[in-house]
């Protein structure tokens, strides 16, 4: 059994929409953009994760690039498979006679159909997982961040990432309520798209939406550390001449108001749905926020004067989720909330 234990990899899996994040030997050693760029006459991949996403909206006509997920789920088969296989192999740069065989914790958001779990699990064995697990991610998140999931007492965490955003209530190892809605980071990127078209008549890619998000992001339209205008360059879709637009912080937290709104209405949804004893576990504990969405600025605040129950920040929200499932994967025999 020596040999075969020598032979063995364990590896966690954050497969997130945007990013994929994964844990070998308790250490990040992938954290990737989820995008790969492949050649249209062959389907060879030609790059993946920053440098396909450097190739995103530059491409000429025998390239594309291709983000595999969409909402938390394999949109792309063939690609997420290349793509899983491709960042296995930025672990083991040195050359092996055999491949190791992969023992695999993965993690997928809590409203995943048994098809979309399958296309998880067949994309994982056909990149060389021997044994896969799966975690689902308001669980992950919640061990990442250091809750004990096993004691006897309510916890909510809402994990905001690029497609899903999940909300769970964790007791006693197990989700008792759950709410998964396909609002995240990439709706509020598309908003601020649509909103910077009908505004300022500009046209701007993904990539420089995402820019905005990050720079001047904002779920309150007064904050106390106002963040300097971002200037955007673009071109005028009436002239196609090229301009120049200062934006504010005010004017995304308007433009995202929208997409905030439906998640406050679903963590309301799952509160409601909560046992008043578990209920009162979380009015004394606060709620956590995790997930990349976590960095948008004021949200704790604003979903704190909404809801009147402390919000507080994963300490690294955006390695939140992947750290609780390098912990799983630590305690495959132990955590019997692992799926096979």
């Amino acid at each position: 059994m020596g040999f075969f234990s020598f032979m063995t990899q364990e590896i966690a899996i954050d497969l997130g929409t945007a990013n994929t994040i994964i844990i070998c030997d308790d250490k990040i050693v992938v954290d990737e953009p989820s995008i790969v760029a492949l050649d249209r006459r062959t389907e060879k991949m030609v790059a993946i994760g920053e440098k396909a996403r450097q190739m995103q909206g530059k491409t000429h006509d025998n390239l594309r690039t291709i983000r595999p997920l969409r909402d938390g789920v394999i949109a792309d088969f063939n690609a997420a498979e290349q793509m899983i296989r491709g960042m296995i192999k930025m672990i083991n740069k040195k050359p092996r006679l055999f491949p190791p065989s992969l023992r695999m914790v993965i993690c997928i958001p809590s409203g995943s159909t048994e098809v979309e779990m399958r296309a998880v699990r067949d994309s994982s064995e056909h990149a060389g997982g021997r044994d896969v697990y799966m975690i689902y991610e308001p669980m992950a998140a919640a061990i990442g961040i250091g809750i004990d999931v096993e004691a006897p007492e309510g916890n909510m965490v809402v994990d905001i990432g690029g497609g899903t955003t999940e909300i769970a209530v964790i007791s006693l190892g197990g989700i008792v309520t759950n709410k998964s809605i396909r609002i995240a980071g990439d709706d509020l990127t598309a908003d601020i798209q649509e909103y910077m078209r009908h505004q300022h008549n500009i046209k701007i890619g993904e990539r420089t939406a995402e820019d905005i998000k990050i720079h001047v992001g904002s779920a309150l339209s007064e904050l106390e550390e106002p963040p300097a205008d971002f200037r955007v360059q673009g071109p005028n879709q009436m002239t196609a001449l090229p301009i120049e637009i200062p934006v504010s912080y005010q004017e995304i937290a308007h433009c995202l108001e929208k997409s905030i709104s439906k998640i406050e209405i679903a963590i309301l949804s799952a509160l409601e749905q909560t046992p008043p004893e578990l209920y009162a576990d979380i009015v004394n504990r606060g709620i956590y926020l995790a997930g990349g969405g976590a960095l948008l600025r004021g949200l704790d605040k604003r979903l704190m004067n909404k809801l009147n129950i402390p919000f507080h920040i994963a300490e690294d929200p955006l390695r939140a989720v992947a750290r609780g499932t390098g912990v799983a994967l630590k305690n495959v025999k132990n955590f019997s909330f692992l799926m096979r």
